[in-house]
């Protein structure tokens, strides 16, 4: 297996991990970029013009040395009734989120942005997450963890917040902040062999 290094515009040590079990190596230069949704945009052309910025963002940054490698990009959103829910500015943010999202099914978009060769591909994934409903006790604890901090939707799939979803419809590495099956095909396409 060629050992692929790439770039990844993200401090997301979870996006690094996905990347290490995928056999990529990368290097971190997160890019910095105004997050605000735009008036009247969709939630999946929101994540997917981020991850987009993300990458040209990355790519102004890049020493020559950097530029021979590919730049990813990602950004996740949790979205709920149409209504994005993002990372939560305090703990009471964290709580009026949690208390939305118990016993209901919502959406998880994932949008992974590939630039390399001087163009930018762009693909979404999307995951339906069914919620069980859980008490006020509940989330009080689970903020009290500090879990939710810095995360869209004020929960991470991959920690204890995991035993409150009774189902997915999609991929859970796509919930978790970078699909591995849609990133490693927009690796392979580019030309980086992977498992």
């Amino acid at each position: 297996m060629m050992t692929v290094k790439i770039i990844l515009a993200s401090r997301s040590p979870r996006r690094v991990e996905l990347l290490q079990q995928m056999g990529v190596r990368c290097e971190t230069l997160p890019a910095d970029i105004d997050e605000t949704q735009l008036t009247n945009e969709s939630p999946e052309a929101y994540v997917t013009r981020l991850a987009r910025q993300k990458a040209e963002a990355c790519l102004l940054r890049l020493t020559d040395a950097q530029r021979i490698r590919p730049v990813l990009a990602a950004d996740t959103t949790v979205v709920l009734a149409g209504a994005v829910l993002g990372k939560p500015e305090n703990n009471d943010d964290a709580r009026r989120m949690l208390a939305a999202l118990s016993g209901n099914s919502h959406q998880v978009h994932t949008a992974v942005a590939l630039a390399f060769n001087n163009e930018i591909e762009v693909v979404l994934s999307t995951t339906v997450v069914q919620m069980m409903a859980f008490t006020p006790a509940q989330i009080d604890a689970y903020i009290a963890s500090g879990e939710h901090a810095d995360k869209a939707g004020s929960y991470g799939i991959q920690g204890a917040a995991g035993a409150w979803i009774s189902h997915i419809e999609g991929s859970y590495t796509g919930v978790m902040g970078l699909p591995v099956y849609e990133t490693a095909a927009l690796l392979r396409k580019h030309g980086y062999c992977l498992i």
